[in-house]
């Protein structure tokens, strides 16, 4: 059977990176085409040193060069950027599959909002799957244009998802307090990224308006059945380099406890390759995901305050980017949704 050809536009950054760690050892993929203004003619194993046995070069991004090499491309490149190539890509017949934040806002208000300027294809929006394959896998399947979720919402998502849709759970007064690995950041020299600023040291940020916010609370009001619902985000840096935990508060109703919402969540997830769901009593742990495609989900309940606690953990550049980029590719293309994720 013939591979499937990819591209990873912008592969030099950590999700690119991470993406070419996945698809260089995927059964069913070649990869034909890499892409890096800054690296653009240097070898792949000069950049990565890891990669130093493979033959790829970087190559300046050329929309006709991408086209003739590749089935897919990755696009893993900066908000709005991401649609200078997405647009004509898509009009020469190849699937796009974005780690970008271009297309999993539905509303170009929205977007024009939070990311202070005009969504750059709006006539595209509607569209875009959004690229949550335990939620959206039906509408994956038949896409050309995935827009991966960010890593905050997938950690998220997942597990108020299936509480929402049972009724489990109120929508109103959701509270998520998460905590990030630096590469969250992106490949990029800046004071505060640097390791003597990040090293011991635990702070919060964008507390009000995160860029993530408007893409968890659109899925979440699809999910609880109404129009729009607002929750309270907290991020906060932690000196890892990779990794996402999400505290989750949410207000139950009179017939949810640990033992319902570990019900109602293993009937939406045992069947899931990347989902696991501990037992009760255990919370979520950064390190057993780490470099891997896993969302891990616990939960506790607090009767004082009729308050269910969950605890999610991924991996940013995995689950939250690279990984899920892959296993969308693994449903659009038809092949085993584990391939070269497990």
């Amino acid at each position: 059977m013939s591979k499937t050809r990819v591209a990873i536009v912008g592969a030099s950054g950590y999700s690119g990176e991470e993406l070419l760690r996945l698809l260089l050892h995927h059964p069913s993929v070649e990869v034909t085409c890499i892409t890096s203004r800054q690296e653009a003619g240097r070898p792949v194993g000069a950049v990565f040193p890891r990669y130093m046995e493979s033959s790829l070069k970087f190559s300046q991004p050329d929309i006709d060069d991408i086209a003739a090499k590749a089935d897919v491309a990755f696009l893993a490149l900066p908000h709005g950027l991401a649609t200078e190539f997405a647009v004509p890509l898509l009009k020469r017949k190849l699937k796009v599959i974005d780690i970008s934040a271009d297309f999993r806002i539905h509303s170009p208000e929205i977007y024009a909002h939070y990311y202070k300027t005009a969504h750059p294809a709006p006539e595209l929006l509607a569209q875009a799957v959004y690229g949550l394959p335990e939620v959206y896998r039906r509408q994956i399947k038949g896409a050309s244009l995935i827009a991966c979720p960010g890593c905050y919402p997938t950690s998220i998502l997942l597990p108020i998802i299936p509480l929402l849709r049972a009724g489990l759970v109120e929508p109103d007064g959701i509270t998520v307090v998460s905590m990030s690995g630096v590469s969250g950041a992106g490949r990029k020299v800046d004071a505060q990224y640097i390791f003597p600023e990040c090293n011991e040291s635990v702070r919060p940020y964008s507390v009000i308006s995160h860029r993530h916010l408007p893409e968890i609370e659109q899925e979440l009001a699809l999910a609880a059945g109404c129009k729009q619902l607002a929750i309270n985000f907290v991020p906060h840096l932690v000196p890892v380099n990779r990794g996402i935990h999400s505290c989750i508060l949410l207000q139950a109703n009179n017939s949810c406890n640990a033992d319902t919402a570990l019900e109602c969540l293993h009937a939406s997830y045992d069947f899931e390759p990347f989902v696991r769901i501990l037992d009760q009593g255990q919370l979520a742990d950064t390190k057993h995901v780490t470099m891997s495609n896993f969302c891990e989900i616990g939960c506790a309940f607090d009767p004082r305050n009729n308050r269910l606690i969950i605890s999610s953990a991924i991996d940013n550049l995995t689950k939250g980017a690279a990984g899920q980029a892959v296993q969308n590719l693994n449903i659009i293309a038809g092949y085993p949704e584990t391939a070269g994720l497990l």
